[in-house]
Parts: C-alpha cells; structure tokens; sequence
C-alpha cells in the first residue's frame, strides 16, 4: 500500500460522515455521555482532533513530534484523557473547526508524502498510508461510540475494509498484549462486505477460520460491541480463542462493552493507549499480516 491516495480519499470520506452526524447538535447534546467511561461526544471529537495533530507533527515536524512523545512518557496515564478535555472544555463550534481544520491539513500533508517515506509514531515508524489507515480505523471507532449515543444507525461501507485488514494483521499483537503465545499457523478469514462480496484473507485450507459480516468483525476487533451479541464464528480453538481478544488498536484491551442485557461494566477503550500509556493508533505496522488487500 505505497499509494496513499485511495485510503486518505476515504478517511475524508469517514470523517465527513462522523462531521454530518455531530455538526447539527445543541450544546447539551455534545455533553452526552458516550459509552467510553468519562468521555462525551465532545471528548469523541476533541480525542481525534488531538491524534490528527499529532500525527500531522509526525509527518511534518519530526522534533516537535519527538517533544510530544517525550511529554506522553512523562505522563502515561493521563496523556490521553488530557488531551480529551482540553479539547472538550471547547464550545462545541470552535471545537468542531478545530477538528476540521486540523484533518484537512493532514489530509494534505498525507498525500504529499514523498513515496516510501516513513514517520515517526508511538510505535514503530508508519508509512503515509498506514497513518492514513490508522486514523481512518480511529474515527471510524470513535464515531461508533457516537452514533451508539445518538442513537443512529449507521449504514455499513467498503470503507470498513480497511478496519477489518488492521484487525486481521493484528492478531499476534492481540495474543502478545494478553501474554499468550499466538499460534504457529495462519487462520482464514472471510468476511461478508456491505456490498455482499466476501473478503478473505490467509490460505484458503487453514484448518482455523473466522467468517461473518464485516460490520460485526469490525466491531468486535474495535471492542464496540460484545462477541456475544455478533454473528462472528470460528471453527477450531485457536480460532475461538482470538475472537475472544481480537483488537485493532495497539494497547491494552481495555474492559469492552458488556453483552446487551448483561451486567458486566466497562466500556470500550476510550483510546488507543498501549500498555506503557503513550496512544498510538493501529496495530503495529509490522504486525501478522494474513493476505488480502
């Protein structure tokens, strides 16, 4: 994935979509409480808007990017939320320019991107396409946790391929950020996309595979929803045992959300924060990958 353009033209596709759903609210719908524990739809916003401009500054400025993430090693416990409510104690029309400014100069920042460079990130390097990935993987989560306040459905899109190719390569990290050793042998997995055709990844006589929607695997691997309430299947253990830990965001898991009607707490991560706290988005560029596009 050399090329960013086609991946930055659908994270400003996504972004366009979370802007339609938020920029009509009153005030006192923005201070609605999502479903990240602490955080409203303003923080769902203002948290994107802080990783847009760090990324920016990764692509751009790689000093001030390194004096931020110097600042996050300081502070790993509390770098994210801050950021979160720096940005949410904005009023709601400044906040918004402000997210809308700042991903638009990325935007053109990305595709500016001499070829084959890569960027400095909390994690390894990235290149100008896995960034754009990552931030389309993060806004389209966080605009999960909004559209659930708000009570919307949304209409599920090819874009959720590119979710769904994260998560897919970040199965080892999933074992390793659980202490488990993940298995020696790849797994299949066909996932049914919005437009009916299925997407696959690994060989095609793996004795482990994951099948079921897209929507429902993109869900889970972002730890939106409950595994108990989606239509994901495996077949064989190892498998069963990933859809269990599955996540597209380097970090620690997080609690999830809880199954609809169950008594569990939690939500679901509100971040990307791994497990020494500093946020990166992803998973590790270099992670397992299965196949697929």
């Amino acid at each position: 994935m050399s090329d960013p353009s086609a991946v930055v033209d659908d994270l400003r596709r996504e972004s366009e979509e979370l802007d339609a759903l938020v920029s009509g609210l009153g005030e006192e719908r923005w201070a609605l409480a999502t479903p990240a524990e602490g955080w409203t739809v303003a923080h769902q916003i203002a948290h994107l808007a802080w990783t847009d401009r760090s990324a920016l500054l990764a692509v751009t400025d790689a000093d001030a990017f390194a004096e931020l993430a110097e600042a996050a090693l300081a502070a790993p416990d509390r770098f994210v939320d801050e950021g979160a409510e720096e940005g949410a104690a904005l009023p709601p029309a400044e906040l918004l320019d402000r997210w809308r400014a700042g991903r638009e100069t990325l935007e053109r920042a990305l595709r500016a991107a001499p070829a084959g460079t890569r960027f400095p990130w909390y994690g390894p390097p990235m290149s100008a396409a896995s960034m754009a990935t990552a931030r389309l993987m993060e806004t389209w989560a966080h605009g999960q946790d909004v559209a659930d306040v708000l009570g919307v459905v949304r209409e599920p899109t090819a874009r959720l391929r590119h979710v769904a190719r994260i998560g897919v390569r970040a199965r080892d990290f999933a074992y390793a950020v659980h202490g488990l050793g993940a298995p020696a042998e790849e797994f299949r997995v066909e996932l049914v996309a919005p437009s009916g055709e299925v997407w696959a990844y690994g060989p095609e006589d793996a004795a482990q595979r994951v099948t079921g929607p897209a929507l429902d695997f993109c869900l889970l691997v972002t730890r939106r929803a409950h595994r108990a309430d989606l239509a994901v299947r495996a077949q064989g253990p190892d498998a069963d045992r990933w859809l269990d830990i599955a996540q597209a965001f380097a970090g620690p898991p997080g609690a999830g959300r809880p199954p609809k009607g169950g008594a569990s707490e939690g939500g679901p991560p509100k971040g990307s924060a791994p497990e020494d706290g500093v946020p990166r988005d992803g998973a590790p560029e270099g992670g397992a990958s299965q196949g697929g596009a």
